[in-house]
C-alpha cells in the first residue's frame, strides 16, 4: 500500500468537486439522521478518549460540524480541509458559534499535512471518509504521528469495502458494476452532484496495514451495517421505529467481531507506538 492509489490529477479532480458543492453541502445530507448517528458514535469517542482542553487536528473538516461541536465543550482545534471553500464555510461557522478562539481553520490537504506549523497534537480525528481521498495512506500515517504527543490518537471513519445494504441495492436494481463498486482496489469515480470524487475503499485490515509501523491498534467498529447508508434514508418519519430497532442492533452488535468489518463505515482508534529509543 505504499504506492500512492489516487493520482494528481484524480485528487484536483476532487478538490474541484468539493469546492463546487462548498456552499450547498450542508443540504439534504447534512441533515440526515443516518449521517448524524455516525457522527454521534465519533463525537463519543473522542470525549471519552480526550479531556476538555486537549488540542485536536481536525483532517478533513468539512464545513466544521465537529469542529464547532468540540470547540462548544472545550476542545481546541485546528481544522483543516483541501478545499479552499469548505475551509471558508468552516471559517464562517466558527464564527458565528463565537468560536474563533478555539478553533483555528487551514485550507489544506491530508497529503500536506507536514506542512502543517501547529503541532504537536493530543488526538487527530478523520471523520466520515476523507482518508479515503488520500493519495497514499501510508505518508498520512507517518505525518500523522510526528504531529502527535508521545501516545497520541488517531480516531478515523473510514468507507468500508463490505457494505451489504448497498449491494443488495443496487443488485435488485439490476445494477452490477454499482453494487460491486467498494470490491475495486483503487481509486474508483464516485459521482458528487455532477461532480467527481475520486475514492478507495478498505476493509478495516487493509486501511490498518498502512498504519501499523507507526500506531497500535485500540479497537474498531462498524457503522450503520444494520442502518443502511445514508443515500438510502426514505420514509424516516414514516418509519422511525424501525430505524430505532436497526440503530439498536448497530449500536449493541457493531463492534463485534467479524460484525465489525462490514458497514457503510467503520470506526477506528490507533495509538501512537513509543519512539524505538535504540533507532
Amino acid at each position: 500500500m505504499s504506492e500512492p492509489s489516487i493520482s494528481e490529477s484524480e485528487l484536483l479532480d476532487t478538490q474541484r468537486a468539493f469546492d463546487r458543492v462548498a456552499a450547498g453541502y450542508d443540504g439534504p445530507l447534512g441533515n440526515n439522521a443516518l449521517i448524524q448517528r455516525m457522527r454521534e458514535h465519533m463525537w463519543r469517542t473522542l470525549t471519552g478518549l480526550f479531556p476538555a482542553g486537549a488540542r485536536l487536528l481536525d483532517v478533513g473538516c468539512g464545513t466544521g460540524i465537529d469542529a464547532e461541536y468540540l470547540a462548544s465543550r472545550g476542545y481546541t482545534v485546528v481544522a483543516t480541509d483541501w478545499s479552499a471553500q469548505l475551509a471558508a464555510r468552516t471559517r464562517a461557522r466558527i464564527a458565528e458559534a463565537g468560536l474563533t478562539d478555539r478553533v483555528r481553520v487551514e485550507a489544506i490537504g491530508v497529503q500536506n499535512l507536514g506542512q502543517l506549523q501547529a503541532g504537536p497534537f493530543d488526538g487527530i480525528y478523520s471523520d466520515l471518509g476523507p482518508l479515503n481521498c488520500a493519495p497514499d495512506l501510508c505518508g498520512v500515517a507517518r505525518t500523522c504521528a510526528a504531529l502527535l504527543n508521545p501516545n497520541g490518537r488517531l480516531v478515523v471513519s473510514v468507507i468500508g469495502r463490505v457494505c451489504p445494504w448497498e449491494f443488495v441495492y443496487y443488485a435488485v436494481r439490476g445494477d452490477m458494476p454499482r453494487a460491486r463498486i467498494r470490491r475495486a482496489h483503487g481509486g474508483v469515480p464516485v459521482p458528487l452532484n455532477h461532480q467527481t470524487v475520486w475514492t478507495r475503499y478498505y476493509s478495516p485490515r487493509e486501511f490498518y496495514r498502512a498504519f501499523a509501523h507507526e500506531f497500535a491498534l485500540s479497537h474498531y467498529r462498524g457503522l450503520n451495517l444494520f442502518l443502511p447508508p445514508p443515500y438510502l434514508l426514505r420514509g424516516y418519519d414514516r418509519l422511525r421505529w424501525g430505524y430505532a430497532l436497526l440503530g439498536w442492533l448497530d449500536d449493541h452488535l457493531g463492534a463485534w467481531p467479524l460484525l465489525r468489518d462490514a458497514g457503510d463505515h467503520f470506526l477506528m482508534v490507533l495509538t501512537k507506538r513509543a519512539a524505538d529509543v535504540n533507532g
